[in-house]
């Protein structure tokens, strides 16, 4: 049967709206099958030290875990309390040194996958009226705008029961000291127990005999600071709240200015004309470990050792790369003081001296 043309036309015209529908939900199922797949997320979940927390809750970290397909949550810790905490439904432990490391594996931790994040050296701060005067009685010194302490002197001082008038800060009120977190519970506090133990055995790194011997001038160092935080992000607050009065000088980590400064400027810009940062000489480096539990705590190693987080973590937050991928120097961060490279560092003392010293400051 002859169709006509009109009919001939129709149908045509509807094989060509088929053929189009057809077309389009051919292209909409390639697009479909070819289309990234959403990365599915774990959550993970562990012990971290307070002065990384700024990090962790840092929108662009939660981007970056995201795309290695996790979401990590945190439980805030000393680096030595989270040694001896309840590890039951833990991913991983984040303490802030090798020694916190050792003292965990002495503890029983399984600590076979740890392994080095990032870096910061141990700092001190203070205000600039109490940097000054010290400068002129030779504890402190200053080259250019970069302040240095005098590790040995300052020991002597504080074993001497020197006041804050006799070291030079004649506003100061009692005996001279450097205020930390607790020894026996975090890490900041625990490196500077080893640098003055350091100290006290010539400049050695102290022994379990030599902090046996030094025992009494160890003690009363500390003796002097009476409580004790058991965080550095809750120290480093306390100092920049209560201020000179209260904490003229205390010891934390240098990524902590730098946080401040790239994280929040107005607080930054209340402070940078009378905040100090001083590197002890020696100084001794922090060094953040990451210890996985199980596989998800491997996931946040890889994560956390990656180009991106490593570059990351240093542009935004202050923290020395573990392999110096993606750094630029430390001027960056508008810190005056701040150096790129630390010219004297002591190592830390072994294992042994290390738990000799915290049964010292625990009283046993």
């Amino acid at each position: 049967m002859k169709l006509s043309k009109s009919k001939t036309i129709g149908l045509a015209a509807l094989l060509a709206v088929v053929l189009i529908i057809g077309g389009i939900t051919v292209f909409r199922n390639w697009q479909t099958s070819n289309a990234p797949k959403p990365v599915e997320t774990q959550s993970v979940t562990g012990y971290l030290g307070g002065e990384k927390i700024s990090l962790f809750e840092d929108a662009g970290f939660a981007k970056l875990a995201a795309s290695h397909g996790i979401n990590v949550d945190y439980r805030k810790a000393g680096s030595l309390a989270m040694m001896d905490a309840d590890r039951k439904g833990m991913d991983y432990l984040f303490p802030s040194s090798k020694a916190a490391v050792e003292y965990g594996k002495a503890k029983g931790v399984d600590t076979s996958r740890a392994d080095i994040v990032f870096n910061s050296p141990i700092v001190l701060y203070t205000h600039k009226q109490v940097a000054d005067g010290l400068v002129k009685t030779g504890l402190m010194s200053k080259s250019g705008n970069v302040y240095h302490m005098d590790m040995a002197k300052a020991v002597d001082a504080m074993r001497n029961n020197k006041t804050w008038a006799d070291v030079g800060w004649s506003s100061g009120y009692g005996q001279f000291r450097i205020d930390s977190t607790d020894p026996v519970k975090s890490n900041s506090g625990n490196e500077y127990a080893a640098l003055v133990a350091t100290v006290l055995n010539g400049g050695q790194p102290a022994t379990s005999a030599s902090i046996d011997r030094d025992r009494a001038a160890i003690k009363s160092i500390f003796d002097k600071s009476g409580w004790m935080e058991t965080s550095s992000e809750d120290s480093f607050n306390q100092f920049l709240t209560l201020g000179v009065g209260s904490k003229p000088m205390m010891i934390g980590y240098e990524s902590q200015i730098l946080d401040l400064a790239a994280n929040q400027p107005d607080a930054w810009k209340q402070v940078k004309d009378d905040i100090v940062i001083a590197y002890p000489t020696p100084t001794v480096w922090s060094t953040h470990m990451l210890i996985p539990l199980d596989d998800k705590g491997e996931k946040l190693l890889t994560l956390l050792r990656s180009e991106d987080m490593q570059k990351y973590a240093w542009e935004h937050h202050g923290l020395r790369s573990a392999n110096y991928v993606g750094t630029d120097p430390i001027k960056r961060f508008g810190v005056s003081g701040t150096v790129d490279q630390i010219p004297a560092v002591s190592e830390l003392p072994n294992n042994d001296a290390m738990q000799k010293l915290i049964g010292v400051l625990s009283g046993k």
